[in-house]
């Protein structure tokens, strides 16, 4: 005969998933826990294009930058375009980029056949708040 007294039923074991999803809950809301988040103000300025050469041009912008609220001395943001082109479709597409506080300079390059007919700041990402 066997001793059934040392037996633990599967079911009376917690299972792994649970103590899974337990650590992932428990660390999703470690952020919330480590402070508050800021985000710089960005203000586009100054847009243009240049001169076709080699079949592009490049479009250039100027951004202003004041992460006074920001605890980083640097960071990404993202800009959507949308692309309008002679002989194709428009394409909404968005460029990372990086920014320091001050004024900076962002460009992306488009084909001689290219345009952009909009443009914004799509994202920022947080910083922490000083």
């Amino acid at each position: 005969m066997s001793d059934r007294s040392q037996f633990v039923s599967p079911s009376s074991r917690p299972s792994r998933s649970i103590l899974l999803a337990a650590t992932l809950v428990f660390l999703g809301a470690m952020p919330a826990v480590a402070g508050p988040l800021c985000r710089p103000a960005l203000a586009v300025k100054d847009v243009r294009f240049s001169d076709i050469q080699q079949s592009q041009r490049v479009w250039t912008a100027r951004v202003d930058v004041d992460a006074s609220r920001c605890a980083a001395r640097s960071g990404r943001f993202e800009v959507e375009f949308t692309r309008v082109k002679e002989t194709g479709l428009d394409v909404t597409f968005s460029e990372a980029f990086s920014w320091r506080p001050g004024e900076i300079e962002v460009s992306t390059v488009f084909s001689e056949d290219e345009a952009v007919a909009d443009y914004a700041i799509a994202y920022v990402a947080p910083c922490g708040c000083r």
